[in-house]
């Protein structure tokens, strides 16, 4: 889960994330289609999420969200703080903050209900 705010480098780290699983497609932040999937090099899915323009958690779960994090397979979610209530219990939090023009701060935060 990539937390940060707008510009803070989420969807660049998820590019670079997914260049090192092989991912060879082009990866894009899906704002609008609200979900993405790839392929890694072992041809397993990955799905990226984009819940920026979710207003309420229904809408992620009328997409099917509950049954790709149920999945088993990487779910890389960008503004998870939208859908909270969806999430499983056990994930990584990863906060990107602007720190300079060209730097970011990077925390991690394993989470555990």
């Amino acid at each position: 889960m990539f937390e940060g705010e707008m510009g803070a480098g989420k969807t660049t780290f998820i590019k670079a994330l997914c260049r090192e699983l092989g991912v060879q497609d082009d990866v894009s932040s899906p704002t609008f289609a609200l979900v993405n999937e790839y392929r890694d090099a072992h041809d397993q899915p990955i799905y990226h999420f984009d819940f920026y323009r979710i207003d309420d958690p229904t809408e992620a779960e009328n997409i099917g969200a509950l049954e790709y994090f149920d999945s088993g397979y990487l779910c890389l979610i960008e503004w998870p703080s939208r859908v909270e209530a969806l999430l499983p219990p056990k994930r990584l939090l990863v906060k990107l903050t602007v720190t300079g023009a060209e730097s970011r701060l990077l925390h991690l935060e394993p989470l555990a209900d």
